[in-house]
């Protein structure tokens, strides 16, 4: 499958939490007005919900992922920085959703301040790609060797934060972890 084919969601308004989920699951599932119900649904009696922007143009936090994963019954699996990436059973992880730093611009016009940004990695047809929305296409990240260094690279950023996109029988049996290494 080349780059063309990879399906890839670009960035539009605050909806890296929706992009970087449709990335992921490799077609678009879910929408502005979906990720709206779920918070809707997480936060009932809210006049102003803590899952989003106030504004409404998105900027969805990780329940909201959490919650649109587990209607596709796959679960999100927060991973702990202080374990190194080698433990990964790549075998088992459907995808990853990171939340890294990102650059604010206006047009052009980089401004010094850094936000928060959803983005996923994704394996096709036997390559990894980065499927940063802010990205103009997927970026093949290589192979398994590659993939633990880009996300190495990625988590080494001390706000950084990752979540292994996994089946849900894999997040019960914790076998998203290599069994010879648990611990580390």
């Amino acid at each position: 499958m080349s780059e063309g084919e990879v399906f890839h969601e670009k960035q539009r308004l605050e909806l890296c939490a929706i992009h970087a989920l449709n990335n992921v699951l490799q077609e678009r599932v879910f929408t502005k007005e979906t990720a709206d119900d779920i918070c809707k649904r997480l936060a009932p009696q809210c006049v102003v919900n803590p899952h989003r922007s106030v504004l409404g143009t998105g900027n969805y936090d990780v329940n909201v992922i959490m919650a649109a994963l587990q209607s596709r019954e796959l679960a999100a699996v927060w991973w702990d920085k202080r374990r190194t990436v080698q433990s990964l059973c790549m075998s088992k992880v459907h995808g990853f959703i990171l939340n890294v730093p990102s650059r604010v611009s206006l047009g052009i016009v980089s401004l010094p301040l850094r936000r928060r940004h959803w983005l996923a990695v994704r394996q096709v047809n036997g390559q990894y790609y980065n499927l940063d929305s802010k990205l103009k296409s997927p970026v093949c990240i290589g192979g398994e060797a590659e993939l633990r260094s880009f996300l190495s690279e990625q988590l080494s950023q001390d706000v950084a934060e990752m979540l292994l996109v996994v089946r849900r029988e894999v997040e019960e049996d914790g076998s998203w972890l290599n069994s010879d290494n648990p611990k580390k």
